[in-house]
């Protein structure tokens, strides 16, 4: 028989005749578990919900006094597993000298003037609300200015900062092919009906329920090149990626939520890498090649998200704590 081969790209044609991926959606026993917690206007809560994404500057400490801690462990180590991977356009989290307002891009960067306004950056598929910039762009090195042909992301620039999120769940479908879901809250929420959720602690929704943050400058360069970002957070002592972390509670994020709109989705554990770094486009592009490749649709998620503003002291918890992920 013919020996066949097949480059990164070329199994789309074999997805859409497999069975596997004919099934209905009740064989994804995700599909529609979120669990809804509508926005709430911050000032109308009696008792303030902490935020996400706040400043992540060592010695950093937010002013909204908790009594609930973030989970510090690897989150394997809580039996919870990557459940979605989504990106936003520029930093939301703020890591002084490292992504900040001093930052730079190819559409430049935001300002950081009385409570850290962001403006609206007009991306090449739509408008999306930006976050800081990390402080790696060189304009006169060509790995911050070569075009790159993306063959499965959406709207992503060569040289840009992006803010990579991983939400990880004790209640996802860890291990099957359920795992991964778009939206992520039904990845979070697949085996956590509302009935249980209501009798979960604060503390207890935090120990089981997070995200890992690491933000990029994307480069046309391969020799930033790593395969499998679908994973989770890079960890690598040699790179020094995930060897700052920064560990607090907070919500999720996203631009439909502000300084005066609040998320009800708290509280969850951050785990967000203080540092910056460099990685191809090529690693971002196979990515989405592997994202396209879930059972579930996650088409949605294969362009960069509006970033919220940089959330006020008075709405981050004050429990930031800092160690290396292992």
């Amino acid at each position: 028989m013919e020996k066949q081969s097949r480059k990164m790209g070329d199994y789309s044609s074999s997805r859409a005749l497999s069975a596997f991926f004919a099934l209905d959606d009740d064989a994804n026993v995700c599909n529609g578990t979120k669990l809804a917690f509508e926005n709430q206007l911050c000032a109308d809560l009696e008792v303030p919900a902490p935020q996400a994404g706040g400043n992540v500057t060592n010695g950093y400490i937010g002013a909204l006094e908790v009594d609930v801690v973030p989970n510090t462990l690897p989150f394997y180590q809580s039996s919870m597993c990557p459940v979605n991977v989504h990106w936003h356009l520029g930093s939301e989290h703020y890591s002084y000298g490292q992504f900040d307002e001093n930052g730079d891009g190819p559409h430049g960067n935001i300002p950081r003037p009385e409570w850290a306004a962001r403006t609206l950056t007009e991306d090449k598929h739509e408008e999306l609300q930006a976050g800081f910039r990390c402080h790696h762009y060189n304009a006169a090195d060509p790995k911050f200015t070569t075009t790159y042909d993306w063959k499965h992301c959406k709207g992503m620039d060569i040289g840009e900062t992006y803010e990579v999120h991983w939400p990880h769940s004790a209640s996802g479908a860890c291990g099957t092919v359920n795992q991964y879901q778009t939206p992520h809250y039904d990845g979070i929420f697949c085996k956590l009906d509302m009935d249980t959720f209501s009798t979960l602690a604060a503390q207890d929704i935090a120990n089981a329920i997070g995200v890992q943050s690491q933000v990029f400058t994307v480069v046309n360069d391969e020799s930033y090149f790593y395969p499998d970002m679908m994973r989770g957070m890079i960890v690598d002592e040699k790179m020094g990626m995930g060897q700052d972390v920064a560990f607090y509670t907070g919500s999720t994020t996203g631009d439909t939520r502000s300084n005066e709109v609040c998320s009800m989705y708290t509280p969850v554990t951050w785990q967000v890498d203080r540092k910056c770094h460099l990685i191809s486009a090529s690693s971002f592009d196979k990515l989405c090649y592997d994202m396209k490749l879930q059972r579930d649709d996650m088409s949605n998620d294969l362009h960069p998200h509006g970033s919220r503003e940089l959330v006020s002291d008075d709405l981050v918890a004050n429990n930031q704590a800092r160690k290396a992920l292992r």
